[in-house]
């Protein structure tokens, strides 16, 4: 059964995402990302600016043949879809809704900042996946990422 965590209180939901794409890279992890587009684009963003001195690989799922099949297994995956992700290990989710497919992934992060409106939108996915009988793990903001 996949493994759900969320994450309250984030200062930045991007800068904080960004930190979970750096430690699976680091740990030499696939992550999907998933959100609609235009988080995604500005993930992406964040992604090229989030630290200068390192690189986090990542690239667009449904361009991952353009992306040698021996770094599919760390490369951090972009997709409104999480299915298209070529690696189903871990799923973080950026989008307000509970994103299709996640029980096919080992791991899913949730995160969430101080804003209300993404306080009441992470209150539902809580409350959808609870009721799937989902166990979930709750991290204030400062804890292990």
């Amino acid at each position: 059964m996949t493994e759900i965590s969320f994450y309250f209180n984030v200062p930045s939901r991007m800068e904080y995402a960004c930190r979970i794409a750096r430690k699976a890279q680091r740990q030499g992890s696939a992550l999907a990302v998933a959100a609609e587009e235009g988080a995604l684009a500005e993930f992406d963003r964040q992604l090229w600016r989030f630290a200068a001195v390192e690189f986090v690989p990542h690239a667009w799922a449904e361009r991952s043949g353009d992306v040698p099949a021996r770094l599919h297994a760390s490369t951090v995956w972009l997709s409104a879809d999480a299915l298209a992700s070529p690696v189903h290990e871990a799923l973080l989710n950026l989008g307000d809704d509970v994103p299709a497919g996640f029980e096919t992934f080992a791991r899913l992060y949730e995160i969430v900042s101080t804003d209300e409106a993404e306080r009441a939108a992470a209150r539902g996915r809580w409350k959808r996946y609870a009721d799937r009988g989902y166990a979930i793990r709750r991290h204030e903001a400062g804890g292990a990422s």
